[in-house]
């Protein structure tokens, strides 16, 4: 099945209208991990044409609320947009170029849920960041010295 077709199922379920911007914002998001809303922006434009800030942050804002992206905001980076959702996943970033991947959680039944102290609430997620340099700037770095 094409992607348009898997998207417009997506938003469907999702009880969304399928709508050109959503549409294109929703591949944006899926061709590009970690997409920060200006290059969204850039590729939704590229795709339709002229189209409003505001509009990409409504559409951003409602795929968000219904789970079809994860905005994620790693500290000292704007927001961050990926289609990889629901699967308590984590992300390693560079401290010199701000790179982001994805990392699983580590092993076993997501241990990362067990919260030494859960002081009551009933924890359903857990956002790690790991933070170091990327093989490039590690090189980088080697160089240097």
């Amino acid at each position: 099945m094409p992607d348009t077709m898997k998207f417009e199922e997506m938003l469907r379920d999702a009880g969304l209208r399928v709508t050109r911007p959503r549409l294109a914002v929703l591949a944006a998001v899926t061709d590009h991990p970690h997409v920060d809303t200006g290059s969204v922006i850039s590729v939704v434009r590229s795709d339709l044409g002229e189209v409003s800030h505001q509009a990409i942050y409504n559409v951003l804002s409602a795929l968000t609320d219904a789970g079809l992206v994860r905005c994620i905001e790693p500290a000292g980076s704007v927001a961050r947009y990926e289609a990889r959702v629901g699967d308590n996943h984590h992300h390693v970033v560079c401290r010199s170029c701000g790179a982001i991947a994805d990392v699983d959680c580590a092993v076993g039944d997501a241990p990362c849920l067990n919260a030494s102290d859960g002081h009551g609430f009933v924890i359903d997620e857990a956002e790690v960041t790991y933070w170091g340099l990327c093989p490039s700037c590690s090189v980088r770095s080697q160089v240097a010295r």
